[in-house]
């Protein structure tokens, strides 16, 4: 009878077995995490819009909400009512397109008014179920949406996946949020994740009458925190009403290519995004 057990030099020369979370994501070549320095500057509207444009464009991308607290990619995917269903490989992420697929908190509560209230260690096991549990399967991209600020839920990704292609970091033009945003570029300075650019958002406001720009919250800080920090801008988005109803209505996949100042910039952004990437 043949014996089971293994010679010394087998158990020498045997190779330690890979965590499920790298096995989970060899099939993602680009991973990406898009940051905030606090909430309220529209870094999920450029999450959302990275995501459905790279996928317009051909490529196979998921997109994680790790905003446990505050989901709104279902919302804008017009996918808030679907669930997840669990496959042979894992938790099989929402559809949304032929290359877009997209995994939430959002999706697993019962209602969309259901608070979650969970504290540190139940968001990082939740967090980490979904790099380890979810059957990405094969993407060219897996763009990360965080939560804002630089606490437990942003650290806790950058630690797990250890080798993020980069981040994308949104702000608006105002002091608080520039104040926030500086602290973003260092936090992912010290985590060493290569920051491929900011985005400005709510630039100004186009008038309808003239097309002047009316810059609501001030201008220039944006640049002058890029050339501090040695990243560059890579665009600035005006507020846009159709921008904002394109998200309320879900159908943010559907109208990712409007012929408007905003859609014209995010697509020079997405450009910047894929040649960093390279």
């Amino acid at each position: 009878m043949a014996s089971n057990i293994q010679s010394p030099e087998s158990l020498l020369n045997a190779k330690p077995e890979e965590p499920k979370l790298v096995t989970n994501l060899r099939g993602i070549k680009k991973k990406i995490m898009v940051m905030s320095g606090k909430g309220g500057v529209g870094k999920s509207t450029v999450s959302a819009n990275l995501a459905a444009t790279l996928a317009d464009r051909g490529y196979k991308v998921g997109l994680l909400d790790s905003d446990i607290h505050g989901p709104t990619i279902p919302t804008m995917f017009g996918v808030e009512g679907q669930k997840p269903t669990v496959g042979e490989k894992g938790i099989v992420p929402v559809k949304v397109s032929d290359n877009l697929k997209v995994m939430s908190v959002g999706l697993l509560l019962d209602s969309d008014d259901s608070p979650v209230i969970w504290r540190g260690p139940a968001k990082m096991s939740a967090i980490k179920q979904f790099l380890e549990e979810v059957d990405w399967g094969v993407l060219d991209y897996l763009i990360i949406d965080l939560p804002p600020g630089t606490g437990d839920e942003p650290l806790s990704i950058a630690q797990l996946i250890g080798n993020l292609d980069g981040a994308v970091v949104v702000t608006t033009p105002q002091d608080v949020a520039l104040t926030s945003v500086r602290k973003s570029l260092n936090f992912a300075n010290m985590i060493e994740v290569p920051v491929i650019g900011m985005v400005e958002n709510m630039s100004g406001i186009i008038c309808p009458h003239c097309d002047e720009i009316i810059h609501v919250f001030g201008s220039g800080g944006v640049s002058k925190a890029a050339e501090d920090f040695g990243v560059n801008v890579l665009g600035t988005l005006p507020i846009e009403t159709e921008v904002a109803a394109t998200s309320d209505s879900g159908k943010v996949h559907e109208d990712i290519k409007g012929d408007s100042e905003w859609y014209k910039t995010f697509n020079k952004i997405v450009d910047a995004v894929e040649e960093f990437v390279k």
